[in-house]
């Protein structure tokens, strides 16, 4: 059974930081893609960035240049470093691993999802 626990959220002002951290368990992921979606209220959950085919990295474009993922492998452990954070990055981030080491965007294509979570981006 693989779990993916999610920390690190909270409450920032506008251009400030924040890391996020997923802790992964039940197996080891270097086979999967591992990455990190985030829903805003009343919007669909979005991708932001992934590992995919080993150490290849994908961002979205809205989070390009201000976040950062990164991992440690021996902890089975994947963190994203937000920077430059704005009132629009605020949402519940999800880890989510897929059993695939190809890329996606699309959340459907993820098999396994953590609890959430939030972060609020005050202006």
């Amino acid at each position: 059974q693989v779990q993916l626990v999610e920390s690190g959220g909270g409450l920032v002002q506008a251009g400030g930081s924040l890391r996020l951290t997923c802790a992964a368990s039940g197996r080891t992921f270097s086979s999967y893609t591992m990455g990190w979606f985030r829903q805003a209220p009343g919007k669909e959950r979005e991708f932001v960035a992934a590992f995919y085919n080993g150490d290849n990295i994908m961002y979205s474009q809205s989070v390009k240049g201000r976040f950062t993922i990164s991992r440690d492998s021996a902890k089975n452990t994947v963190y994203l470093q937000m920077n430059s954070l704005t009132p629009d990055d605020t949402a519940v981030y999800y880890c989510a691993a897929r059993r695939d080491a190809r890329p996606t965007l699309l959340s459907t294509s993820y098999n396994y999802w953590g609890q959430g979570t939030q972060v609020t981006v005050s202006s």
